[in-house]
C-alpha cells in the first residue's frame, strides 16, 4: 500500500481499505441532493484529509505539432547554473519575436490526449466490476483539481466544470468561460511576453540527455510537452489524472517518479517583506497546488528583474511550503483546500448519478458564490469522444484505434 502525504506534519500515514464506490450503481436514495456546495473557506478548516501520496502510473509525450506519443521522448533534464558565482542573467526576452511558437489556445482538447493514454493502459487500471473498466472514480487534467483546490481563496477568476459519468467513472473537463475567453482574445503585449518568459526559463534550465547542457538558442515551442499520469486517493475518491512535467532531476536525492520532477516558475524580484508576504499569500497557493497533487517534491522559482533576465533562484521543497506560510494568520491553509476538494468530489458523486456518456453536468463557480450546475443533454459540451466510448464499451481492452 502507498502511504499517505500530509503536508501540516511532513509524516506518513497508513493506507487503508475503503469500500468501493462503484459510480455505476449509485442510486438517488437518502437525503435530498443538494443543489449548491458552499465555499466559505471556515467551513472546511479541519484535519488534513487522508491523501495517497501520488503514484505515476505512466507518461506520454506531444510533439511540436501536439501529436500524442505514449513514450517519454519530450521530457528534459533539469541542469541549474552552478549555485555559486554571479547570478544566471539569463536572458527571458531573447527569442520571443524570432524563435517562439505557441499553441493554438483556441482548439479546446478537452481529455483526449490522457484518453489516448488510458485506452492504451487499461491494463493498469483493472477492476473485477464488469460494468466498470476502469479502477477510478475520477478522470481529468491536474490543472482541473488545482483550480478546485485554490477556490476558497480565488478572488478573480471563476470556473466551468463539465463531469461526464461513463461506467462507473466519472469524467472532469474544463470549459473555457466567457470572461477567460475575452482575457485570452484581448492579452495585452506585456502579458504575452511574460507568458514566454516563463518558458524560456525552463529552455535555460534543462538539457535534452542527464548529462547534456541547456540550449537557450533553440525555437521555445509550447506545443510540446511531456506528461506524467497519476493514481491516488483524496478520502474516499480514487483519482486518475494527468499533468505536465517541466523536467527531471537525474541527481535527485529521490530516483522514482514523481518524486523526481522539478517545476520550474519564474517570478518578478522581491525587495520587501511585504511584497513576500504577498507573493506567499497570492502565487504560492497555486504553485503548492499544482506541485502538492501529482507528488512533485521541488518547485525551482527564477525571479526576474525590469529588463527581464534572471537575477537569482530559489528552491522551494512542495512538502515544506506550509512552514512558509503558517505564520501569517490572513493566508492559504493547505488542508482548507483539500477538504474543498474532497467535499467537491463528493458533491459531484451526489449529483450525476445517470451513467450515460452524452449527459453533461457543468458545475459552475464564480468569486462570491457557491458552486451550482445546470444539467445538459446532447449538447456541445458532451465531451467523450466516440472512439473512446466504443473503446471501453468492450468486455476486454481492444487494439484501439486511435485518431491521430
Amino acid at each position: 500500500m502507498k502511504p499517505a502525504l500530509n503536508p501540516e506534519t511532513c509524516v506518513r500515514e497508513d493506507d487503508r481499505e475503503v469500500p468501493k464506490d462503484c459510480s455505476a450503481k449509485r442510486q438517488r436514495t437518502g437525503p435530498k441532493v443538494p443543489l449548491t456546495l458552499p465555499v466559505t473557506p471556515s467551513r472546511y478548516d479541519g484535519p488534513f484529509p487522508f491523501y495517497r501520496r501520488p503514484a505515476e502510473m505512466g507518461h506520454f509525450s506531444l510533439d511540436a505539432q501536439r501529436c500524442y506519443h505514449g513514450d517519454a521522448r519530450q521530457l528534459r533534464y533539469y541542469t541549474p547554473p552552478p549555485a555559486e558565482g554571479p547570478s544566471p542573467g539569463f536572458d527571458l526576452r531573447d527569442g520571443y519575436r524570432d524563435r517562439y511558437v505557441r499553441q493554438d489556445e483556441s482548439v479546446r482538447e478537452g481529455l483526449d490526449h490522457l484518453l489516448k493514454w488510458i485506452t492504451q493502459n487499461r491494463k493498469l487500471l483493472p477492476t473485477e466490476d464488469k460494468g466498470r473498466p476502469l479502477n477510478a472514480d475520477f478522470v481529468t487534467w491536474r490543472g482541473h483539481l488545482t483550480k478546485v483546490l485554490t477556490t476558497p481563496y480565488e478572488t478573480q477568476e471563476g470556473w466551468l466544470l463539465a463531469v461526464t459519468l461513463f461506467r462507473g467513472t466519472l469524467y472532469i473537463s474544463e470549459v473555457e468561460t466567457e470572461a477567460a475567453r475575452k482575457q485570452r482574445e484581448e492579452r495585452s503585449e506585456l502579458l504575452k511576453e511574460l507568458m514566454y518568459m516563463g518558458y524560456k526559463f525552463e529552455q535555460y534550465m534543462c538539457a535534452d540527455t542527464p548529462d547534456g547542457t541547456p540550449d537557450p538558442t533553440g525555437v521555445v515551442n509550447t506545443n510540446e510537452a511531456y506528461c506524467t499520469v497519476i493514481r491516488t486517493r483524496l478520502g474516499t475518491h480514487s483519482l486518475l489524472f494527468s499533468g505536465e512535467v517541466d523536467c527531471t532531476d537525474p541527481r535527485s536525492p529521490w530516483s522514482d517518479p514523481p518524486s523526481c520532477y522539478v517545476e520550474l516558475k519564474t517570478s518578478k524580484v522581491m525587495h520587501s517583506p511585504g511584497q513576500r508576504k504577498s507573493f506567499y499569500r497570492h502565487k504560492m497557493i497555486k504553485w503548492w497546488a499544482q506541485s502538492f497533487l501529482p507528488g512533485v517534491s521541488r518547485i525551482v522559482a527564477g525571479y526576474r528583474g525590469p529588463e527581464g533576465s534572471i537575477v537569482g533562484l530559489e528552491t522551494f521543497e512542495t512538502m515544506k511550503i506550509f512552514q512558509l506560510i503558517r505564520e501569517d494568520p490572513g493566508c492559504w491553509k493547505p488542508a482548507v483546500c483539500m477538504n474543498f476538494c474532497a467535499a467537491f468530489l463528493a458533491f459531484v458523486k451526489k449529483v450525476v448519478t445517470e451513467d450515460n456518456p452524452k449527459l453533461v453536468h457543468l458545475f459552475t463557480w464564480e468569486p462570491g458564490h457557491p458552486v451550482s450546475f445546470t444539467v445538459h443533454r446532447d449538447s456541445d459540451y458532451t465531451f467523450l469522444p466516440d472512439w473512446y466510448v466504443e473503446a471501453l464499451s468492450t468486455e476486454k481492452p481492444p487494439t484501439p484505434r486511435i485518431p491521430d
